[in-house]
């Protein structure tokens, strides 16, 4: 099975976004990515960063959770997938993810994952026979836009961490 969301990413290294906060700024462009591609609504990634208590040494998850929390109010569901087929439902649903890789708070320092610590989109997946592949925008680099790459779920389970982002229908 395969399952990818047509999703437009952002580079967390674009000139609107303060030159110093440029290198830890994945978590406020995740969220803005997202935010944007349910509401068609753009989010200030300077701000952001700020309103979601991001730092220079990147964003907890225990602060995306509870500050995006505040910000989105009663329109957003946002919580940790406990599973992969969580992860999975969520992306058949049409709902890209928040996904964290990291290998120093997961205590997972001898890992080599394909980011030791970083935010991105989870914008679909692939099932191979010996792997579960992960369709991710990457957030970019200093001198080239945000892509859609493909990643390993068995090369990078230990240190995956992944937040739901789901609006809440009303009315």
């Amino acid at each position: 099975m395969k399952a990818i969301i047509p999703f437009e990413g952002m580079s967390q290294y674009e000139s609107s976004i303060t030159k110093k906060l440029r290198g830890s700024a994945c978590g406020p462009v995740t969220a803005a990515t997202i935010l944007k591609h349910h509401e068609t609504k753009s989010y200030g990634i300077n701000d952001l960063y700020a309103q979601l208590g991001s730092t220079r040494i990147g964003l907890f998850t225990w602060r995306l959770l509870r500050n995006l929390r505040k910000l989105a109010g009663s329109r957003y569901k946002i919580q940790k997938a406990r599973s992969l087929e969580e992860v999975k439902s969520e992306l058949l649903a049409g709902r890209p993810l928040a996904m964290k890789f990291d290998r120093y708070f997961s205590f997972h320092w001898f890992l080599k994952p394909t980011y030791n610590y970083h935010w991105v989109p989870l914008v679909g997946f692939e099932e191979k026979p010996d792997d579960l592949i992960l369709y991710i925008h990457d957030n970019g680099q200093k001198n080239r836009p945000s892509k859609l790459r493909t990643v390993s779920y068995q090369a990078n389970q230990k240190v995956l961490t992944f937040v739901k982002i789901v609006p809440i229908q009303t009315g």
